[in-house]
């Protein structure tokens, strides 16, 4: 049951990670390319929340309880 817990929480973060990373596209229009979009979400810590969220999606589903 408690793998589930970990889905869930892994899950919220990858999609905070992810809204902010489509939000931090709107730097585009104002004149800078993707390189510097990709340079802007580097320093910016909840870019790194998708990451983590895929990872703990990935170890719940693969520490799942095999009956």
């Amino acid at each position: 049951m408690m793998w589930i817990f970990w889905f869930f929480v892994g899950f919220g973060l990858t999609v905070a990670g992810g809204v902010s990373l489509i939000i931090y596209l709107n730097i585009i229009p104002v004149g800078l390319g993707f390189v510097d979009y990709l340079i802007f979400i580097k320093d910016k810590p909840e870019s790194y929340l998708l990451l983590v969220g895929v990872l703990i999606i990935t170890c719940s589903c693969f520490f799942y309880p095999s009956d």
